[in-house]
């Protein structure tokens, strides 16, 4: 199943994009959850070199909107991700234009990337959302990932959430 087929386009996220990107870190409702923009945008910079990470720009209409990275969840040490079956693709994501925000564009593409990873051979796709996030939480279910377990992660708790 192919990413690129309807209003939505995925593109790989590459150097030239870190400038956008730390204007979007900066936006309010992207700044509360990925808090200090110039340590985020430094591992965002960093992780461009890493094969492990797949990182993607979002477009609607050809408007850049949104960032999405994904991961096999075995790939670093996270141990409230370690009962996941191997293979199993995390995701975290932001919507960085404000005016996107609120118009059902998060839960659209998010469900278009999750059925991507399965299709490409990810037994699961899990999220792990701050739970005061209720947005993103919301955006998740609407994608089709069904919420599970708090848990505890090194950052504070998550709710963990998983698209099968």
């Amino acid at each position: 199943m192919g990413l690129n087929g309807g209003p939505y386009r995925f593109r790989p996220a590459a150097v030239g994009d870190l400038p956008l990107l730390a204007v979007w870190l900066r936006e309010p409702e992207v700044a509360c959850w990925w808090q200090d923009a110039d340590e985020q945008l430094e591992l965002l910079r960093e992780d461009l070199a890493d094969p492990r990470m797949v990182m993607r720009i979002v477009s609607f209409e050809a408007r850049p909107f949104a960032y999405v990275q994904d991961y096999e969840v075995h790939a670093w040490e996270q141990p409230h991700l370690a009962a996941f079956p191997v293979g199993t693709r995390g995701i975290d994501t932001f919507i960085g234009d404000p005016a996107m925000l609120g118009r059902g564009h998060g839960s659209a593409y998010l469900r278009l990337l999750a059925q991507h990873l399965r299709a490409e051979g990810a037994p699961m796709v899990v999220v792990d959302p701050d739970p005061a996030n209720q947005r993103a939480q919301a955006a998740y279910a609407k994608a089709g990932f069904q919420a599970l377990d708090l848990a505890a992660t090194e950052d504070g708790p998550a709710r963990l959430m998983v698209f099968v």
